[in-house]
């Protein structure tokens, strides 16, 4: 698939949203703009650059200066801010964005948040107005924020992914595009591509190192040590991305692995070398120059993964952010890297497997935790191919792999006609991914303030959860389960819709998809098998009773969320144990009869 093929595609799937939403009664006609600005935050979210974004449009001016966002994401511990800005041509043709007139656009961003931080744009704006919260969020929180990003987001093509970095108040904002090009990359299957790094840009010079090349193996080996600064800067710049190949997340400073790097770091920053087990990297390319004593160093790196060092990495960061006393200057962590050589993606995939499996081993690692190709997600993915709608006309889709709705796209609709048949048949509304599956899966479950932490956090939690206890799902899946998991995703999509519209607005001002995280384990919680799934997936809607009661319970949620923490961010207040007991205790009206999927007791 060429890029225009990608944009064309990207641009009909979005043309197939709208009709859909127009054709359901979501509210007036959506913004193009907008529902383009929502599928690209979603896809950032998904490929874990940025946590769950908001979709918050606002645009005004202060003098001659001109604000404008449209839309956020702010990380679980409110240090991280992402903002994002479109840049909208609305063509079938892509075009190409000049650079001078992204930076523009990003200057939009950038210009909010500057006036947001200092404290005087709240009164300007409408207190009806979601963004109203956020500013007050930025202005409350901003000597926390650690890491600030504004994306500019668009349909063209840029020559510049990243920009210049700009200043706001003695903070420095990274400036990104999200263009047509990049998200190709992603959805072609190399995200990886983004984790470059240029040690001589970086650090001035080739970082020294042993490089060991093999012409027979599918493999370079490189032996080093890493500035604990520079450690801390990537994972600042990546984040968790860094660590997608790494199967243990970071366990917090009070385990005693974390505590004893904390504490070194702290109090013996010059024997981390020697106290520390280091990292083991593994990249896709690399490249090497000549030092000024002649001596090979490592000078550059691409499609860069830690597949074991995890908690070492996470927590150099968290613990020099916390504790300003330590000094990273003279922190040297040992790291091993991993070169992938040939042109085979599953067989480079299989290798960076088994390095993480016995990179790991030492911990008993699961296997289940390393392979994408666990037996849950492939049984999940036969049920949605082989499981037809009442109607017998469609079906669901489940992306088991990033990017495979397109692909089957491509590969089947091999002319404009047969596209449209298969769009008709396999609706992008109803396509599911992983995260998708999780987030329906455990709000039912009763773990809304997990959903809450969203995307990759709450399907690692899902994953964890299926391990210690698999009886959570049946084995193997079967199409009854099948059914009535479509039957909670319907359930979810017709709450988020009914609070979405713009007259619904007027009570429901923010964290939309929150609320209905909330109701459905309300739901959950109250009804449970009184809910005739069998009946929702036959009908693959809900009856008017129904929605009249789910309507009144998402009332209730909102005040509640209102309640407990006046004036601030839903999305943040939704991941607190707490919430979840608060509105789990609420009183709801009782279901009526005329909801005809609730059976009596």
């Amino acid at each position: 698939m060429s890029l225009e093929d990608f944009h064309r595609n990207f641009r009909s799937d979005m043309q197939t949203i709208i009709a859909e939403r127009v054709e359901g009664g979501e509210g007036p006609f959506p913004s193009e703009e907008l529902v383009f600005a929502e599928m690209v935050m979603e896809h950032v979210a998904e490929t874990g650059i940025c946590e769950a974004p908001t979709v918050c449009h606002w645009n005004g001016q202060v003098g001659n200066a001109k604000l404008r966002i449209t839309g956020y994401a702010l990380s679980s511990d409110e240090t991280a801010l992402d903002l994002f800005v479109t840049h909208y041509f609305g063509t079938d043709e892509l075009n190409d964005l000049r650079d001078s007139d992204a930076a523009a656009t990003a200057s939009e961003g950038v210009r909010f948040l500057f006036r947001a931080a200092g404290g005087n744009l709240e009164t300007r704006i409408d207190p009806t107005h979601p963004v109203r919260d956020l500013v007050a969020t930025i202005r409350s929180r901003w000597n926390d924020l650690d890491r600030l990003r504004v994306f500019v987001i668009t349909d063209g093509r840029t020559k510049t992914k990243r920009f210049s970095n700009k200043e706001v108040h003695q903070k420095m904002v990274a400036v990104e595009a999200m263009d047509m090009e990049r998200l190709f990359r992603h959805t072609d299957g190399k995200p990886r591509d983004e984790l470059a790094l240029s040690l001589v840009q970086t650090i001035g010079r080739p970082l020294p190192c042993v490089h060991v090349p093999d012409p027979d193996a599918d493999y370079e080996y490189v032996l080093t040590a890493i500035p604990g600064q520079l450690i801390r800067d990537l994972y600042l710049r990546f984040g968790s991305r860094l660590l997608e190949a790494n199967v243990r997340t970071f366990l917090g400073s009070k385990k005693t692995v974390n505590k004893g790097i904390a504490e070194t770091l702290k109090k013996e920053p010059e024997h981390f070398l020697a106290f520390n087990n280091g990292l083991v990297l593994v990249c896709d390319e690399a490249a090497f120059e000549r030092s000024d004593d002649g001596s090979v160093g490592l000078s550059f790196l691409k499609g860069l993964q830690i597949v074991n060092g995890g908690q070492t990495t996470s927590t150099i960061y968290f613990a020099s952010r916390d504790d300003r006393t330590i000094d990273l200057s003279h922190v040297m962590v040992p790291a091993k890297i991993i070169i992938l050589k040939g042109s085979q993606d599953d067989a480079r995939e299989r290798l960076i497997s088994n390095v993480s499996r016995f990179a790991n081993s030492q911990n008993a690692v699961k296997m289940s935790d390393l392979s994408a190709n666990r037996p849950f997600h492939v049984q999940l993915e036969k049920l949605a191919n082989e499981t037809w709608c009442p109607d017998g006309a469609g079906r669901w889709f489940y992306e088991r792999a990033a990017g495979a709705y397109n692909v089957m796209l491509l590969r089947e609709g091999t002319t404009p006609a047969r596209r449209r048949k298969l769009k008709e048949m396999v609706s992008p509304k109803r396509k599911l991914t992983k995260n998708d599956i999780a987030k329906y899966h455990e709000a039912w479950r009763g773990k809304p303030n997990q959903v809450a932490m969203a995307g990759e956090k709450n399907f690692a939690a899902f994953m964890t959860a299926l391990d210690e206890d698999p009886g959570i799902v049946p084995s193997p899946l079967d199409a009854r389960w099948y059914r009535a998991v479509i039957a909670k995703v319907i359930l979810f999509k017709e709450i988020e819709s009914m609070i979405k519209t713009k007259e619904a607005k007027e009570v429901f001002r923010q964290g939309w998809v929150n609320i209905a995280t909330y109701v459905v384990a309300v739901v959950s919680n109250r009804l449970g098998d009184r809910l005739d799934l069998e009946q929702i997936w036959l009908k693959q809607g809900i009856s008017a009773g129904l929605r009249h009661l789910l309507w009144d319970w998402a009332v209730v949620v909102n005040s509640e969320f209102n309640r407990i923490a006046p004036g601030q961010q839903f999305s943040e207040v939704a991941k607190r144990a707490e919430t979840w007991s608060n509105i789990r205790a609420a009183d709801y009206p009782l279901p009526q009869g005329h909801a005809q999927e609730v059976r009596n007791v």
